[in-house]
């Protein structure tokens, strides 16, 4: 028996495999493939009384316990792996499945030679970008085609870190960016839309700055019939300097500088010149607040190098990725890619793992493709799916 033609994959209801040619002595069949662990599961379940499954001419099992016939009562071909499965593949797969390991090949690697693990990270990170940019084309959808309204929402969710993200977000879309356009040369009505419409102008404040916020708040949401978010944004268990209030006030100041600035984003092509974009500086109140009325020491309040990386990194690059593809200009997607391999990499308890391992992670294309490797394929344990895991298991063949 010899297959030519494996056939397509079906993932509908019917036979498994369509359209596929096997040789058989010195005639060749063109028809269906199906699979099952056992050849009685055709009985179990009723393929001999379902239409689908009368042009079957390949019955690929594990275990042939029980002989399957067609309509004319010819027996069907039957393929049976058990004795042609290697048994050190077998015990590297069980060994995979059942770790409690994150990664499920932990014993196997590195596994993979440089050139292997590079091809391997590139695809992941397409993988991702792709997966991304379909998210980003769903919200684009929910803007009417506004690529600066996007811009505006998913940089709002960003400045949120994961404990803030959906409230930003929310944010940003009670603020229409006309309303923003029409204020952006006023920093202290911009923190007033901000910080009003997240909750947080609603105290009893001493300090003028406050009250001049909230006075100038209620004046714009009376104006604008504007409706706050229906919660305040958290604090608890959070660095000064990831503080809600002040992110608002660095979002505030990011857009007093920057007016059309998903514009200004795509016509940049060195990553300094990007960074430099989003390293703004709090307004002057700022130095010496983390919070109203609650002075601190000194400090101007910049968003750093690390934050900028971040956001190009999780907002900007799927953007532009995403922008590329829908218009169908590779010269944004191969820019994204240029900044993954320019930027450095993020340190966190994933990329931490796999260099323990001895895996290299050198760039935020390498961070990137470790954290889409660990999330999506070894969490649901899809070594199959994995190079890693072909490598590992055709080593036992």
């Amino acid at each position: 028996m010899f297959i030519e033609k494996p056939g397509i994959l079906n993932l509908h209801q019917g036979p498994d495999f369509s359209e596929a040619l096997i040789r058989i002595g010195q005639t060749t069949w063109a028809g269906n493939i199906e699979l099952h662990l056992r050849s009685s599961d055709w009985y179990k379940h009723r393929h001999e009384t379902d239409i689908r499954y009368s042009n079957i001419i390949l019955h690929v099992v594990w275990e042939d316990d029980q002989p399957v016939t067609d309509d004319f009562d010819n027996r069907i071909p039957t393929f049976v792996l058990a004795s042609r499965i290697s048994a050190l593949l077998l015990d590297r797969y069980r060994s995979m499945m059942v770790t409690k390991q994150p990664v499920p090949c932990h014993g196997f690697l590195p596994s993979l030679n440089q050139l292997g693990w590079t091809a391997w990270k590139e695809r992941l990170v397409a993988e991702r970008l792709e997966r991304k940019s379909a998210n980003v084309l769903a919200v684009l959808e929910q803007s009417n085609n506004h690529w600066e309204e996007v811009c505006w929402w998913l940089l709002a969710a960003n400045f949120g870190n994961k404990i803030n993200s959906h409230l930003f977000e929310q944010v940003a879309k009670s603020i229409p960016i006309t309303l923003l356009a029409k204020h952006k040369n006023q920093i202290h009505q911009l923190e007033a839309l901000l910080l009003g419409q997240a909750n947080l102008l609603s105290g009893q404040y001493k300090e003028k700055y406050a009250v001049m916020l909230q006075r100038e708040y209620l004046f714009l949401k009376k104006k604008y019939k504007l409706q706050a978010v229906n919660k305040q944004p958290a604090f608890l268990r959070m660095r000064p300097a990831a503080f809600p209030t002040l992110r608002l006030a660095q979002l505030a100041m990011l857009t007093f500088y920057s007016s059309h600035l998903f514009s200004k984003i795509k016509v940049i092509n060195q990553l300094g010149n990007a960074l430099e974009l989003f390293m703004v500086t709090a307004n002057d109140y700022w130095n010496d607040h983390y919070r109203f009325d609650e002075l601190s020491a000194f400090q101007p309040k910049h968003l750093g190098k690390q934050m900028a990386e971040n956001i190009l990194i999780n907002t900007v690059i799927p953007l532009l990725f995403a922008y590329g593809l829908y218009h169908q200009d590779e010269t944004y997607t191969e820019k994204c890619i240029q900044w993954l391999h320019q930027l450095p990499a993020e340190q966190n308890r994933i990329t931490r793992q796999w260099q323990v391992d001895g895996i290299g992670n050198k760039s935020a294309l390498d961070s990137q493709a470790l954290i889409e490797l660990t999330n999506y394929y070894c969490v649901h344990k899809r070594c199959l799916d994995c190079a890693i895991g072909n490598k590992i298991l055709k080593n036992g063949l």
